[in-house]
Order: C-alpha cells, then sequence, then structure tokens
C-alpha cells in the first residue's frame, strides 16, 4: 500500500492512486470517522478489473490527513438547524467535498466518477450539488439526505455509534469497535470474529483519533436536508441501500433516489450498515454498470 500525501483544498490530504493509470477514474469516499482502510480490497480489485483508476483517500480529521481545530457541541449544532441559523462549526460537508475536488485537482483529473458509504454518500451528494461539471457519475451508498422528517437510526444502533470505549488502550478500542459494528453489520453477511478483531486492529493501528469524529459527526449535523438542492442534480446518480440498515433505515435511501431526478435504485437484501465482501462482485457490477452508461452518455453531449 503506497500513500502519498498532497495539498488539497489548502490542507494535507492522504491517498492512494492504485492505478491503472490510463483508466477513466473513480474516487472512492469513506465514512464517519473511518479512513480509506474501510474500503474492502475485493471491492477496489473488481473496479480495478472492470478498467477503473481507482483512488482513495483519508477524509480531513481521519487517518493521515490533516486535523483541524475547534471541538463543537452537537446539540448546540442541531439547535441552529431546527431554527434555521447557521451552525458555529469548524467546517461543512461542503467543505469536505471540496477536498476530494481537490484532490482531482492536485491529480490533474478534469472529470472523475465519486462514489461514498454513509457520511462519504452525503459528501458525494454535496459534490454533486457543488462540483457537478466535475463528475461522471455518482454513487451513494447507504447513505440519506439529511431530510429531518425520515426514521432515524434505532436505538440501539445509535447508542453503539455514540458510545465511548473504556479506555484509549489498544485491546479496549479494537473489542469497543467490534461490539460497535455487530450492532450494524449485514445481518445476512456476519464477519468472523478473527476479520472483525483484524479489521477493527488494522485501523487502530493505522490511526486513532476520536476527537476528529467530534467534528466530522458536527458537519453532518450542521449540514441539514439537502432534499431541495439534490432535485438540482442533473450528474448520473446511483443509490445503494440495504433493506436491514439499523443505522441509516431504507428511507433514507429512498429519499436520495426520490430527490434526485432520474436517479436508479438498488436495495439489497441482508445488507446492513457495511460492505461484506460477499457482496462486492455486486457492487462492482452495479457500480461499473453505472458509470459505463454515464461515460457514453457524456461522450454523445
Amino acid at each position: 500500500m503506497t500513500m502519498q500525501s498532497v495539498k488539497a483544498n489548502g490542507i494535507a490530504i492522504n491517498y492512494e492512486d492504485r492505478g491503472p493509470a490510463d483508466g477513466t477514474p473513480i474516487l472512492l469516499v469513506n465514512g464517519y470517522s473511518s479512513t480509506m482502510l474501510s474500503w474492502p480490497e475485493e471491492l477496489m480489485d473488481g473496479l480495478r478489473d472492470k478498467g477503473f483508476r481507482v483512488i482513495r483517500y483519508d477524509n480531513r480529521d481521519v487517518g493521515k490527513s490533516e486535523k483541524l481545530k475547534g471541538l463543537p457541541q452537537i446539540s448546540d449544532v442541531a439547535k441552529a438547524v431546527r431554527e434555521g441559523r447557521e451552525p458555529a462549526i469548524p467546517y461543512r460537508l461542503a467543505d469536505m467535498a471540496a477536498d476530494g475536488i481537490g484532490l482531482l485537482d492536485a491529480l490533474g483529473i478534469d472529470r472523475a466518477h465519486v462514489m461514498g458509504i454513509s457520511m462519504g454518500g452525503m459528501i458525494v451528494q454535496r459534490m454533486a450539488i457543488h462540483h457537478p461539471e466535475r463528475l461522471f457519475s455518482v454513487t451513494s451508498i447507504m447513505s440519506t439526505t439529511g431530510n429531518p422528517d425520515l426514521p432515524q437510526a434505532s436505538d440501539e444502533a445509535m447508542k453503539a455509534l455514540q458510545a465511548q470505549p473504556p479506555s484509549e488502550e489498544r485491546e479496549d478500542v479494537i473489542r469497543h469497535r467490534m461490539a460497535g459494528r455487530r450492532v450494524y453489520q449485514s445481518p445476512a453477511y456476519p464477519m468472523s470474529e478473527e476479520a472483525l478483531y483484524e479489521r477493527c486492529a488494522r485501523e487502530f493501528d493505522y490511526m486513532y483519533y476520536p476527537e476528529g469524529a467530534i467534528r466530522q459527526y458536527a458537519a453532518i449535523v450542521g449540514d441539514g436536508s439537502r432534499v431541495d438542492e439534490l432535485k438540482q442534480v442533473r450528474v448520473p446518480f446511483l443509490v445503494i441501500h440495504g433493506d436491514a440498515d439499523p443505522l441509516v433505515p431504507p428511507p433514507g435511501g429512498e429519499d436520495t433516489a426520490k430527490s434526485v431526478p432520474g436517479a436508479k435504485h438498488v436495495v439489497i437484501e441482508g445488507m446492513g450498515h457495511d460492505l461484506p465482501v460477499e457482496l462486492c462482485p455486486q457492487y462492482v457490477d452495479l457500480i461499473a454498470t453505472h458509470a459505463r452508461a454515464a461515460e457514453q452518455k457524456a461522450a454523445a453531449e
């Protein structure tokens, strides 16, 4: 794994360009508090085999990318949004979207496919809203629109997301993360204990930085609803969601697809809030078919 760092949107962004150099770029945008390590090798290899130039990166405030400052109170952010006021937050999802576009700039890429999971789905939605000319297509996976009227996460899933480990010792953090992932994993495709431990250990050893999660969560809450803006999007859009997602319930995917004109919506049975390796061939086929159709549409314009 060869990683590099560049200045993008004014900050240091850590990324990996897997190539092939002559493939159409596809930028992978990871979710809340997770790093680029969240992408299954089976998914990235599958996309490369389809001829895409696979690029992944750490969002700001996680992994090896630049860390910001400020510790907002999430309750204050939510209150401001409810009251229609501008929340006092260090950055917004639009800034995180500009990071990804800045990475494309740094790599000399004019136009790319983008794919995001969970918060990453929200970020690629923002890319489509603010930078449509830079995108061939968008794939939003297990994400939502910020619509406050939608069903929220289950109590158990929200508790797992917000719970803190008993200490910051390596083993405590790993076991804590394993317990959380068990709550919102795909019920039809549970990870083995060994595989889950290995994943959580690898993420901890790569970078443990809980402070960044507070600012990212504030960016999610502070973004409010994107529904009206998504209605103006004309970029080819694919929405993938699991029917067993307790963290971002299926209506989040439905609302995303309904909001973007012409969006395609695929619901996968037994999928929760993760990317099981068993489903990677299906993801690859869906994304590749969608992306190639978008390229053909762009060539005909």
